[in-house]
């Protein structure tokens, strides 16, 4: 299945806006941390999850051609992450759970490692691990394909 040149605008359209919206400054404050090691640690987390997030933007964006929907991506955001990342149909919007700057980036990968999932349509989660790790890493397959 092939998407129609309509879907890989909306699709482009949603990437584009979701990428917009993980690369918002976190606005951590230190004084919720008791020294700077815990949170320099925070901070390398926030921008791992980023990093994930963007080389998961970057084959959902290639995958297009390969009929990956944007509904896919929209009904994912509704189940990952207790569906607090949704598509209004013209931006991501999120509901905090207990503090922004460490979820709103975590609930973007989760979203995309759903989609990917399920366009991928692998029958077991060792299989799925395998087809993340040669599209998007090791690094990232561990921490969002197990």
């Amino acid at each position: 299945m092939h998407t129609t040149h309509t879907d890989a605008q909306k699709l482009g359209e949603m990437l584009e806006t979701l990428h917009r919206f993980i690369r918002q400054r976190p606005g951590l404050e230190f004084g919720n941390y008791g020294d700077a090691a815990s949170y320099r640690r925070e901070l390398r987390q926030i921008a791992r999850d980023k990093r994930d997030a963007e080389a998961m933007i970057w084959y959902c964006w290639r995958a297009s051609v390969a009929g990956f929907a944007p509904e896919l991506l929209s009904s994912a955001a509704r189940i990952a992450f207790s569906g607090r990342l949704s598509w209004t149909g013209t931006g991501w919007e999120y509901t905090t759970g207990q503090y922004w700057p460490t979820e709103y980036r975590r609930a973007a990968c989760a979203a995309l490692s759903l989609a990917l999932r399920t366009h991928w349509e692998q029958p077991t989660l060792a299989k799925a691990y395998r087809t993340a790790k040669n599209a998007l890493g090791v690094g990232v397959a561990k921490r969002w394909f197990r």
